[in-house]
């Protein structure tokens, strides 16, 4: 008779109590994390299966996991089945969607090493460069806009608040593992790092910028966007090449962080892919 694979549910643990599932450590060492979403997660576990370190997930999450749970098995990784209530206690978050991983953390990169893995000039890229932005829900949401629209890297500066966290992960519905992330050293010369690379470096402005809609985006563009209330400092204003607004009906101030990060990404999006339907016409 032929053998079988072993089951992804033959090495499972038993599940834990809450009591249990409290001596869990909530904070992880500085090189592992905690990521939930089932999303977030599997496309984690997509992108890098050798980071995950362990499994908690609900008992009705099990069909959804079969791969991740085989892997678990091959690799002798661990693995529980717990109640809401214990996950609940694992993430901090009721918004854990059943699953969640403890993994090794993605570093993130130089400005430099970000730079030389983008297509080269004069090949289309885009990247944006967040000054200020502090909220990881925020934070997420532009990473889930950046993976839908093709955004190549985001940039933080060297006093950013801003990680991959927990939260980061889930709001990106998987867009965090899709977006390279660089943080700039303190003294850097990022203006000039990005002019070598023929970018242009374009701020966001509320008000008295170019219209968006009326604008036409350089093919290797940045968006500089800061965060809600103080905007963008003045001297990354006062340096950037362009000055975009992006218009509306002046009902409210503005866009928050995430929604005006939306909205230039997809403007950038079709410009370019006008352009390139433009080309394909010429050819024709």
């Amino acid at each position: 008779m032929r053998e079988q694979p072993p089951s992804p549910w033959s090495r499972r643990e038993p599940a834990p109590t809450a009591e249990a599932a409290r001596a869990v450590p909530v904070r992880r060492n500085n090189d592992e994390m905690r990521v939930y979403g089932i999303n977030a997660c599997l496309a984690l576990f997509a992108r890098r299966p050798q980071d995950l370190r362990k499994v908690y997930l609900l008992e009705s999450r099990l069909g959804d996991l079969k791969s991740v749970l085989a892997w678990c098995v091959q690799k002798r990784l661990g693995y529980r089945v717990v109640e809401n209530a214990d996950l609940e206690k694992l993430t901090g978050s009721q918004h854990h969607e059943g699953v969640c991983f403890d993994s090794q953390r993605r570093p993130l990169l130089s400005l430099s090493t970000m730079l030389r893995g983008l297509p080269p000039p004069p090949k289309p890229a885009l990247l944006v460069w967040l000054d200020g932005v502090g909220n990881p829900h925020n934070f997420g949401a532009v990473l889930r806009s950046a993976a839908n629209f093709g955004v190549h890297g985001v940039i933080l500066p060297p006093d950013s608040a801003l990680g991959l966290s927990g939260a980061a992960y889930r709001v990106a519905e998987g867009g965090a593992e899709a977006v390279a992330l660089a943080q700039v050293s303190a003294g850097e010369d990022i203006f000039g790092a990005l002019r070598n690379a023929e970018f242009s470096v374009a701020a966001t402005v509320p008000r008295e910028g170019e219209s968006l809609y009326a604008a036409r985006l350089p093919q290797r563009l940045v968006f500089v966007l800061g965060a809600e209330g103080g905007g963008l400092r003045q001297s990354l204003i006062d340096r950037a090449g362009l000055h975009l607004t992006i218009p509306g009906t002046a009902a409210v101030e503005s866009l928050n962080v995430a929604a005006s990060a939306a909205v230039l990404f997809g403007e950038y999006y079709r410009q370019r892919s006008a352009e390139s339907e433009r080309k394909k016409y010429k050819k024709s």
